[in-house]
């Protein structure tokens, strides 16, 4: 399977994450596909790619946001 279809399978999946652990393995992933497709992007410059790059970057910063929880101020 190459990274891009990796990647979109990844965007497909169901994004509910129930423990830290879980968490934090896709967040890992994500990131890892987000540089895989840069690299694949650096050379043939496919716009698509780009696209891709971006919606895994929003799923990765879901993830992320979710890690992080909630501040204690708010």
């Amino acid at each position: 399977m190459s990274i891009i279809e990796e990647a979109l399978a990844f965007e497909q999946e169901k994004t509910s994450f129930k423990t830290t652990s879980d968490r934090i393995k896709a967040s890992r992933k994500a990131k890892a596909m987000i540089l895989g497709v840069n690299e694949i992007y650096k050379e043939n410059q496919d716009p698509e790619l780009m696209e891709l790059m971006k919606r895994l970057t929003v799923v990765k910063q879901k993830i992320e946001k979710r890690l992080k929880g909630r501040s204690l101020a708010a």
